[in-house]
């Protein structure tokens, strides 16, 4: 601490330190405060935008359930094209491709399949859409690509529906055994649809 004599003193040496300090501590405030506020700006620009595609993906799946094809495309093309950044942009192609197969387009389920798992941020949904993709090709009799796509994708956390795809692989392929053994780790890895999956292994003609 300073000592001073009289109050005169003081005074003067704290125009002194305004002198040759002010500048620089308006200019940090000045900053400071901006920063707050652009930082606030831009988290009520995130939370405005993640609300308008929230709203449009809901439109989205109404769309869908009603079977309004030309609505529902539409929907989806606005997430792609407005909300690319947001997480609703790959949700959106995910039913744009069920809009598609329902629609009988299975080109654009295909395209809009490989639109999720090329740009998707998240692993979760590009695995779902590698799972889709996957069901599509074996539908397709495209059985090779169905095979390379889940030995890239497959993962633990979806490894009863990687199994389901791989048992449909084999038995499409008439490897009986394989496609046993396939559906049962599926249902020991607790897939859904395990009654489905059950069905499935008593349709299976016997191994060999």
């Amino acid at each position: 601490m300073f000592d001073y004599e009289t109050d005169d003193e003081k005074v003067e040496a704290i125009k002194k330190w305004w002198k040759e300090n002010g500048v620089a501590v308006i200019a940090g405030a000045a900053i400071g405060l901006g920063s707050i506020f652009a930082w606030r700006a831009w988290v009520g620009y995130r939370s405005s935008v993640e609300q308008q595609a929230s709203a449009a993906f809901e439109q989205l799946l109404v769309s869908t359930d009603e079977g309004d094809t030309d609505s529902a495309l539409a929907q989806a093309n606005l997430l792609s094209e407005e909300y690319a950044s947001t997480s609703y942009a790959a949700l959106a192609a995910l039913a744009q491709a069920r809009v598609e197969l329902q629609a009988g387009r299975a080109d654009g389920a295909r395209a809009a399949l490989e639109q999720v798992i090329a740009d998707s941020p998240d692993p979760g949904i590009t695995r779902i859409a590698a799972l889709r993709l996957a069901r599509l090709m074996i539908a397709e009799g495209d059985l090779a690509a169905a095979t390379a796509l889940i030995a890239k994708y497959d993962d633990d956390s979806f490894s009863g529906a990687f199994a389901v795809v791989r048992g449909d692989i084999a038995q499409a392929q008439g490897r009986i055994a394989d496609a046993r053994a396939a559906y049962e780790k599926a249902i020991a890895a607790g897939a859904p649809s395990t009654e489905l999956l059950r069905l499935k292994l008593d349709n299976l003609p016997p191994s060999g």
